[in-house]
């Protein structure tokens, strides 16, 4: 197959390069370039805001929207006769019947200005390809810092690369809302440039004296008495509302995953010291009136542990906990519960993955994960989007592996519903899947997804409910659901001044 990438040969970029080194090294694909002026191009002016936002955040300009000279894209051939397939990315390619073009868009748009646009009306992009008006890839796109355009507009480039080439791949992720049409981008004159660049630096300034009164993120659990419906059940927060697992204001609590054990519940938590910056799991026994003393650590590694996805098989307890800044999936096995865990395996290794949830299914063990974006670019360091938005599928007959990458990875797209957010559990013949509802900032929101599909040829969901913090469990975000058959789990933002016993 001879694919051929149009762009618009006045402003190649650094993410052109990228997607063509990728494409090229797809088996049994050759790539040419038709670089010729086209539409579609950010805003005038949009380096200006770039070179502004990086100053005010210390940012870098040599990511994938910098800038190349055109010569960078003299290693690949011009249109030929012999290309069987058009990927356009401004808008205006014309194919023909034994030349089909794939269009790559922006809430209905092509070309990157409509990406822009879409960040600054403050949306989550959705991400089209399509070919003769039918849609045949789709994701919604995530971004790390929403309020910064150069992350959030290189966020979408990586994503945008995510999709080609999964799609080239035979991944083809859809999502099942409709494609919401994109305003035109906004002119970034001078003046408006000045504003937001005054509106970025009282942020700035607001963000840093909140982090010197208080200290952030700051997370907390919340537990109650199972003595009816469930939250799934129920599909809003019980009118009794939630107790707080109490915390030192030192170290936050997270990730609550709860199993049982000689008739009590034993509840994991990613235990976070604000001092050291790196969490811990830690447990606690719950008795008929609730937590049982204050969580002990379990398990510590030199890296970052966090999601302790814990569960019982075979007479012992097993744990999953989220390692992503190891790069690995790390099974462990309990040998004095609920402590002494030892490393049993590494499952998993060489990518960053979030929140891995395991489901047994008919005699077959699945995973699901986020997975971030982490190749190698052609400047020779690495290119990172978020860490929200990318669902992962492993299967393996066993839970201790060999785990099998699915093979139309990523299944889904979704800053809306991608990242795991607590087990999977069966509800009147249904899979109800907690997800993390990300689109107005990491863990804002907590979405219960009904799996519709879960093969070897593909998966499917449908988001049914999205629960919000509120009167009855008061804070900004809705993060983890878990349960057991006597307590229910949920966690959630709190503050915790610095001055509140100690520093």
């Amino acid at each position: 197959m001879r694919l051929r990438l149009r762009l618009d040969g006045r402003a190649p970029r650094r993410w052109h390069l990228c997607l063509l080194q990728r494409l090229a090294a797809l088996p049994g694909l050759e790539v040419e370039v038709d670089r010729s002026p086209g539409p579609g191009g950010l805003p005038d002016n949009a380096a200006l805001l770039f070179r502004l936002e990086a100053l005010l955040n210390r940012l870098s300009l040599g990511g994938l929207s910098a800038p190349v000279p055109g010569s960078a894209l003299a290693a690949y051939p011009e249109p030929t006769a012999a290309a069987s397939c058009i990927l356009d990315l401004c808008g205006d390619a014309e194919g023909g019947p034994d030349l089909p073009v794939w269009r790559l868009g922006f809430d209905g748009v092509a070309g990157e200005g409509a990406l822009l646009a879409a960040l600054l009306a403050g949306r989550s992009p959705v991400a089209t390809l399509s070919t003769d008006g039918r849609i045949i890839a789709s994701g919604r796109f995530g971004a790390e810092d929403r309020g910064t355009m150069l992350t959030a507009f290189e966020d979408g480039l990586i994503r945008s690369m995510t999709l080609i080439v999964g799609a080239l791949s035979g991944a083809r992720p859809l999502l099942r809302d409709g494609v919401p049409v994109s305003p035109e981008a906004p002119a970034l004159t001078v003046k408006t440039i000045g504003t937001r660049a005054a509106k970025m630096a009282a942020r700035l300034v607001i963000r840093r004296l909140y982090y010197l009164c208080y200290r952030a993120p700051h997370w907390r659990v919340g537990w109650r008495r199972l003595a009816g419906p469930d939250l799934i059940d129920l599909r809003a927060h019980p009118s009794s509302g939630w107790r707080d697992l109490a915390d030192d204001g030192l170290r936050f609590y997270a990730d609550p995953f709860g199993v049982e054990h000689e008739g009590r519940t034993i509840l994991f938590v990613e235990d976070f010291p604000h001092a050291t910056g790196k969490a811990l799991i830690s447990a606690v026994a719950f008795d008929a009136n609730g937590p049982v003393g204050t969580p002990v650590p379990v398990l510590e590694e030199p890296h970052h542990l966090s999601y302790p996805f814990v569960f019982e098989r075979e007479g012992s307890f097993w744990m999953i906990p989220e390692s992503c800044a190891n790069g690995t999936v790390d099974l462990y096995r309990a040998t004095a519960f609920p402590g002494g865990w030892v490393k049993e395996a590494t499952l998993i290794s060489g990518i960053t993955v979030s929140d891995p949830t395991l489901l047994e299914r008919d005699g077959r063990w699945w995973m699901f994960a986020t997975v971030r974006d982490q190749a190698a670019d052609v400047g020779g360091g690495t290119v990172l989007g978020s860490y929200h938005d990318s669902l992962h599928l492993w299967s393996a007959p066993d839970f201790r592996g060999p785990w099998t990458p699915h093979a139309h990875n990523p299944v889904l797209i979704d800053i809306a519903s991608a990242r795991p957010a607590g087990r999977i559990v069966e509800r009147d013949g249904a899979l109800i899947r907690p997800v993390q509802d990300c689109r107005l900032g990491y863990g804002e929101a907590l979405a219960l997804a009904r799996i519709d599909r879960l093969d070897d040829e593909g998966y499917a969901q449908t988001v049914e409910t999205i629960l919000r913090s509120g009167p009855l469990f008061p804070g900004t975000r809705l993060h983890t659901l878990n349960r057991t058959s006597t307590f229910e789990f949920i966690d959630g933002s709190a503050r915790s001044p610095r001055w509140r016993r100690g520093r």
